[in-house]
């Protein structure tokens, strides 16, 4: 089985290691209607996306 030559640096270690603290995003409310909704999203409830209907939203059927 292979084994590293040198060591790795701290940087190059530091920088693998980078994503493992990445916190979840937390939902914002949709100012249309008030429900949780992904950052950058349409709302899935009333399909608005910065304040203009873009999709059939669930209120909608």
């Amino acid at each position: 089985m292979p084994n590293p030559k040198r060591r790795h640096s701290k940087s190059r270690r530091g920088k693998r290691r980078a994503h493992d603290f990445l916190q979840p995003v937390s939902p914002g409310k949709c100012p249309n209607c008030q429900e949780p909704k992904a950052p950058h999203q349409a709302c899935a409830k009333c399909g608005f996306y910065k304040g203009k209907p873009v999709i059939k939203g669930e209120e909608e059927f």
